[in-house]
């Protein structure tokens, strides 16, 4: 007998909404996530862990030459898939060639643009995060998982995503969504050591 199950909600990412792992879920890559959907077809689903820090911290500043003088920006791990690639989210609705994720959010642009736009000192908490690799899933992976209950489907207000703590984001989505949700986001990460 399950004393506590979770169920999936059994709906469909859509470009801009989140994944929540189940609490279940122990994945080391996976566990306690929030992704961001980039895309999803049947054929491939592509999405950015939003949550995650490296277990070193790695700043943006490290990486860009030119960005070294600037305010110090943590890179967040974005997935397990293509590492050395840099994607980030912002709220940027005018940086050319970013892609609108629907929810307030927009992926990539002129990363030029963006960096005058840092050097002149513009905010950058609340208004942009970046990360190092993507989640990917193959063909019908994706559908898979949430029927399998690995993933609760929600929609955001993507900017309240960038004003939420990366430590505190799976909880809050999962509280956002009300009962019985509420419940899951309080339990424990490792049940064996309470």
């Amino acid at each position: 007998m399950q004393i506590f199950q979770v169920k999936s909600n059994r709906r469909t990412p859509t470009t801009g909404s989140l994944l929540l792992a189940s609490p279940l879920l122990h994945d080391y890559h996976f566990a306690r996530t929030v992704i961001l959907t980039v895309t999803h077809s049947e054929e491939e689903s592509m999405g950015l862990i939003i949550n995650k820090n490296f277990r070193y911290r790695l700043y943006l500043n490290q990486l860009i030459p030119e960005l070294a003088e600037g305010p110090v920006i943590p890179i967040y791990k974005g997935g397990p898939v293509e590492r050395n690639t840099i994607f980030f989210i912002h709220t940027l609705a005018d940086l050319e060639g970013a892609f609108d994720l629907k929810n307030g959010l927009y992926l990539n642009g002129n990363f030029e643009a963006l960096q005058a736009y840092i050097l002149e000192g513009n905010p950058i908490a609340e208004k942009m995060r970046f990360f190092a690799g993507y989640a990917g899933w193959g063909k019908g992976q994706l559908t898979d998982e949430i029927a399998e209950d690995s993933w609760i489907v929600s929609s955001p207000d993507g900017k309240q995503l960038l004003e939420t703590p990366a430590n505190q984001m799976w909880e809050y989505c999962m509280s956002e969504l009300g009962d019985p949700y509420r419940l899951w986001a309080k339990y424990p990460l490792y049940p064996s050591f309470n």
